[in-house]
């Protein structure tokens, strides 16, 4: 199909029918990414929105694939309606929030990211409580890398600039060298296991399990590292201006 500007009605009720599989597939994906209380079906209704939402906005004189552009759409759907189900506790919030301002300002200090052991000191935390807190606030850390870097109908969230699939997409069509210089820059800050759970997860899509396996720790090590990395990442864009909080 070749369309000069939104597609007509009919035609986007035909994308929701071709690709409706992509709804069930998105959804089991991230499955490992929400909480337990969050049921598929709260998911698969999310996802519904976020694909009809998506043939309601797609614009393919923009030069992407709708499957590409309704991923993002369904995921960002599925997040929004965690938000809405409001399933982090006060202190859970607290706890993230303190972990972000206290790296930053270690980062501010030290001029670079500051290790585990650094954090745990400056929380005032033996290393096995820091790694429990991060354990805790994780699913956290994920929900708030998905929120948008900006204010526009497509905003881009800073893991859309992580995810890729080899072709462009609408969000990169809008992504500057400025924030590619950005995106080398934070993921240097990462460590090599930070590198490698972040590049797993979300390039080769592997579960915790799965990762844990690979690294040859425990899935709660995995829990650990994920939320960490997640978090080296947010600083970076506060560092930089780049997210409003």
């Amino acid at each position: 199909m070749v369309y000069s500007s939104v597609p007509p009605l009919d035609d986007r009720s035909q994308l929701i029918r071709e690709h409706m599989p992509l709804v069930d597939i998105v959804v089991q994906r991230m499955i490992p990414q929400v909480p337990s209380f969050m049921t598929r079906d709260d998911m698969t209704s999310a996802a519904m929105e976020g694909l009809i939402d998506a043939a309601n906005k797609y614009d393919p004189t923009k030069g992407a694939k709708f499957k590409t552009f309704a991923e993002y759409r369904i995921r960002g759907a599925i997040f929004d309606e965690m938000r809405k189900l409001d399933w982090f506790s006060r202190s859970l919030r607290e706890k993230h929030n303190q972990l972000t301002q206290t790296m930053l300002k270690l980062e501010r200090k030290l001029g670079r990211s500051p290790d585990e052991e650094e954090m745990a000191e400056a929380l005032d935390m033996s290393l096995e409580q820091y790694h429990e807190t991060l354990a805790q606030v994780s699913h956290l850390g994920c929900v708030s890398l998905n929120e948008t870097l900006d204010h526009s109908e497509e905003g881009r969230s800073f893991l859309d600039n992580l995810v890729q699939d080899g072709g462009p997409t609408p969000l990169e069509q809008i992504e500057s060298q400025e924030m590619t210089a950005l995106m080398a820059e934070v993921l240097e800050e990462l460590s090599k296991k930070e590198k490698l759970v972040i590049a797993l997860y979300y390039y080769e899509e592997l579960t915790q399990k799965e990762i844990a396996e690979v690294l040859g720790v425990t899935e709660g090590r995995v829990s650990q590292l994920h939320s960490q990395a997640l978090i080296k990442l947010r600083v970076k864009l506060l560092n930089n201006e780049l997210y409003d909080e």
